[in-house]
């Protein structure tokens, strides 16, 4: 007999101060959600994003296609933007919460600065 653990992903809406919406943000936010992450999932439209928290760092290992990364704090201050990281690449900042991850090319299409507030 196989069983097949599955996982629902809480969904939720996003915007920046410059009005740009993310309509469809998955929240991951139990050890195996974070765990997993994107790993095994189709790559990201330019309305989706993935919400890591708690998170200060990312890995693409095992990923197929590249993402920007937005470092946040706990008040969703951004602090640090990583454009096109490529798979099998890693990144950290220290003093971020959570990260959000964008399909690349997101980071400019939303609008999303160094400061801003999610």
């Amino acid at each position: 007999m196989k069983f097949i653990y599955e996982y629902k992903m809480k969904c939720v809406r996003l915007s920046n101060q410059n009005g740009r919406l993310i309509a469809q943000v998955f929240i991951a936010n139990t050890p195996w959600l974070r765990l997993r992450g994107l790993l095994g999932r189709p790559s990201l439209n330019n309305d989706q994003a993935m919400l890591i928290s708690p998170c200060y760092s990312v890995h693409t290992i095992g990923m197929r296609y590249s993402l920007d990364i937005v470092y946040l704090n706990s008040q969703n201050q951004v602090l640090r933007i990583k454009k096109n990281l490529k798979p099998f690449r890693a990144s950290a900042c220290k003093g971020a919460a959570k990260v959000l991850e964008l399909a690349a090319g997101g980071i400019k299409n939303k609008n999303i600065n160094i400061g801003d507030i999610l």
